[in-house]
């Protein structure tokens, strides 16, 4: 009788990644992406919900275009004076590299540029997924291509870790993974400025409250009431005129 192994993976609330797997290359990575199938299940389930999340102060990667004009309208005219300028330009190159230093330096040919890549401020979205606190193990399996993956989720006493074992004899290669990849969002042009108006100043306080009637603040300390003794004081003059 073959034995059925089964991965063991141990889940964090916050972003569920996966913190020990007996797969090293797997660990820290979101178990949406290591199974995709599973988390979808559990998303049908109930287990978690997904939410969206919006990062306003991202930055977008984007390329930047070649600032380069276009090309004039081609007329019998532009050819002659093209073909005239093609002349007189070989004809100079050709005087001015025919010399000694030419004979060391024959590669005149230049590189390729790479099409730069720069950061600006864009609006993304990204899924989050929350957990049902009621739901303490929930087990469960899914219909794969010629194979049932199943697996069990149970929540960690005192913590806010799950364990989940899956099969690791079935693949459900036909299901995409999750990923938390953030999207860039695209405005409509027309709604850009309607966009920057919406985003109003922050206001001020009207008011401003140095302590809240439920703190029952109190002062405390006595710097301001120190004061000197007699006692201590005519002791040291009483004992610098006994002295003399």
């Amino acid at each position: 009788m073959p034995v059925q192994i089964a991965s063991s993976v141990v889940l964090h609330l916050s972003t569920l990644p996966v913190i020990f797997c007996i797969f090293p290359l797997q660990t820290g990575n979101f178990f949406g992406e290591v199974e995709g199938a599973v988390m979808n299940k559990l998303l049908t389930m109930g287990s978690f919900k997904r939410i969206t999340l919006y990062d306003y102060q991202a930055m977008c990667r984007t390329n930047k275009e070649s600032s380069d004009s276009a090309h004039s309208l081609l007329d019998p005219y532009n050819a002659f004076f093209a073909a005239v300028k093609w002349i007189m330009t070989e004809l100079v190159l050709f005087l001015v590299e025919f010399n000694l230093c030419s004979w060391w330096h024959s590669d005149l040919t230049a590189k390729a540029q790479r099409l730069k890549q720069t950061l600006e401020p864009c609006d993304t979205e990204y899924p989050a997924f929350v957990s049902e606190r009621t739901i303490k193990e929930t087990t469960g399996s899914i219909a794969c291509d010629d194979c049932f993956k199943s697996f069990v989720i149970q929540q960690i006493p005192s913590s806010n870790l799950f364990m989940v074992v899956v099969d690791n004899e079935c693949f459900c290669d036909s299901v995409p993974p999750i990923t938390m990849a953030p999207i860039e969002i695209r405005y409509n042009e027309s709604l850009k400025c309607e966009r920057l108006k919406s985003q109003k100043i922050r206001r001020r306080p009207e008011s401003c409250h140095g302590f809240h009637p439920e703190e029952n603040a109190r002062e405390c300390g006595g710097v301001p009431g120190l004061s000197a003794k007699p006692p201590f004081v005519l002791l040291p003059l009483l004992l610098t005129i006994f002295s003399r």
